[in-house]
């Protein structure tokens, strides 16, 4: 422990530094115009894995951003760890809400981040935490502590579905294979109790395009007369929840698993203060499926929510018109059991049979993923659990979380192996929105406590 910190202390300035130049790059996934940002990233990330002492870096090229893969291989007989995270981020709007350019990153201390925190897209998600095991990796090598294998997968898709992660995983087993999959893409509780996270919702995400007559029609002229694609869409998608906030598509609830009291129970250890929740947020109250607290809903529960709607005239000024089409992007979080397709499906067919003969529906899948939950009795839990309790001085508390990474569940299918979430950002770090945020304490804490998880899995392994 005194090594790492002492470590940790020399060259804190430098592993700042190092990760401030990171999220200059805007490597935006899903715009196009970010596109060699994307790729210069990649290159940028096997540079760093080269500089920390990994053997053997390449550039793995796929039908869209190249994976970053690196491994340093120090005996066979010994396990291998696999590190995966991302490189690329969510797009930045809306920009007007920043308080700093989200490409210009800034330390400001906050009340929950005293020591400060970098503010920028990607802070948390993911540069900040893929990076943390570079420098934790860095930390071994220069102290020859490395106690095992280690192999790097950084991509570049994850924030578009991670497409053509698949097919990788599915044609470089042998070249990926591991005995414990180590990913930092989720949170935990505070600065002061660590978690880690057990469980992932699943997800699946579409757009719907609703048409009415063949061209923008006078409101006056037309109006009463013909269907509004922007009336019909807003009372279709009103009445896919009930008044109690249960998802009406038949079939839906199915396969949820429904916890137990006990384990209920459990969940409901975890410290939480509904009071601090809706003022952290603005919020009047909470709101949600009736029968279920805050962190059920947010957690062990499906969900549907629309991301994005849009269609007729939204310029400045009024245009008395009645659109052509309307649209919206709708997710569904899914939990254990609940199988993507199946759910993309049963939407699909529900939502074209609400729909009025005056318009006609379109549905497009865009992408999802299964949900995930991993034991806690495995060594690589124990494991984690060991690391956090020494440099938080407390045990971590096992959560669920809302959020979803649908290549968690692929993995263990194709590669046989059990992965491990570490997350060291907490629910205020804004990811996905603007100003986003990273801890220094996070980020510190990470690079120090993911060098334990390396001790302590070997030694549990023997």
């Amino acid at each position: 422990m005194e090594n790492i910190t002492n470590y940790i202390q020399q060259n804190k300035e430098r592993f700042i530094n190092e990760l401030i130049e990171l999220l200059k790059i805007p490597s935006v996934s899903a715009d196009s115009a970010y596109s060699q940002d994307v790729i210069d990233t990649s290159e940028a990330v096997k540079r760093s894995l080269e500089k920390a002492g990994c053997d053997n870096v390449e550039i793995c090229e796929t039908d869209g951003y190249p994976i970053v893969y690196a491994e340093k291989i120090i005996d066979p007989n010994l396990p291998t760890v696999l590190v995966y995270g991302h490189y690329d981020v969510q797009p930045p709007d809306p920009m007007e809400l920043w308080t700093s350019p989200p490409f210009e990153p800034v330390i400001k201390k906050t009340d929950i981040h005293p020591e400060g925190a970098i503010f920028a897209r990607g802070a948390c998600d993911d540069k900040g935490q893929m990076y943390m095991h570079v420098k934790a990796f860095e930390y071994m090598i220069q102290s020859k502590t490395l106690p095992c294998n280690v192999k790097f997968m950084i991509e570049g898709e994850e924030e578009v579905g991670s497409v053509n992660l698949k097919s990788f995983v599915e044609n470089n087993k042998e070249k990926l294979k591991n005995d414990v999959i180590l990913i930092s893409d989720t949170g935990m509780i505070s600065n002061q109790q660590p978690s880690i996270t057990t469980g992932l919702r699943g997800l699946s995400y579409v757009e719907v395009e609703i048409t009415g007559p063949n061209r923008d029609l006078h409101s006056g002229l037309y109006g009463g007369a013909v269907a509004n694609p922007i009336n019909i869409l807003s009372k279709m998608i009103a009445s896919l929840h009930d008044e109690n906030n249960r998802i009406t598509i038949p079939g839906f609830y199915d396969k949820v698993e429904e916890l137990s009291l006990k384990e209920r129970a459990e969940m409901a250890k975890a410290p939480f203060d509904i009071e601090e929740y809706k003022k952290a947020l603005d919020l009047k109250d909470v709101y949600g499926e009736e029968g279920y607290v805050t962190n059920e809903r947010n957690a062990i529960r499906p969900t549907l929510d629309v991301n994005g709607i849009w269609g007729g005239y939204t310029g400045q000024g009024a245009k008395t018109v009645i659109p052509s089409k309307a649209f919206a992007k709708i997710s569904m979080r899914l939990v254990p059991n609940q199988d993507w397709e199946e759910i993309t499906e049963l939407f699909t067919k529900h939502f074209i049979a609400i729909a009025p003969k005056a318009v006609t529906v379109k549905v497009t899948p865009h992408h999802g993923g299964q949900g995930y939950v991993t034991p806690i009795d495995s060594i690589g839990y124990k494991a984690a659990n060991m690391a956090y309790t020494e440099t938080f001085g407390i045990p971590a508390i096992p959560v669920r979380s809302g959020g979803s990474i649908p290549i968690v569940a692929l993995f263990e299918k194709e590669l046989k192996s059990k992965t491990i979430l570490m997350g060291f950002g907490l629910d205020s770090d804004a990811i996905h929105s603007p100003n986003e945020h990273f801890g220094i304490f996070n980020y510190l804490k990470g690079i120090e406590t993911i060098p334990l998880f390396y001790k302590y899995f070997v030694e549990l392994s023997k």
